[in-house]
């Protein structure tokens, strides 16, 4: 594997990381939603790394468009 593939990968990673750990360490619901949709984002460039573009389109329109659009939904229903 190319070296700077791998530090792709590592990077993508870390950064994945750091954002779960975002998501949980935030207080307000919002900034946590979009700390989630990052890390959909992050996963699905991983899949894209990893050769596979199918999965990649499918974790990124469900798992980040489609869930946020839900989450923010009901957190601007519960608000009042």
């Amino acid at each position: 594997m190319n070296l700077l593939v791998s530090f792709a990968h590592i990077a993508v990673l870390v950064i994945m990381i750091i954002a779960a750990l975002l998501a949980v360490i935030f207080k307000d619901l919002l900034p946590a939603v979009i700390a989630l949709a990052v890390v959909s984002l992050l996963l699905s460039l991983e899949f894209y790394l990893l050769h596979a573009p199918d999965v990649a389109i499918a974790e990124a329109g469900i798992g980040a468009a489609l869930t946020m659009a839900i989450y923010i939904f009901a957190i601007r229903a519960t608000r009042k």
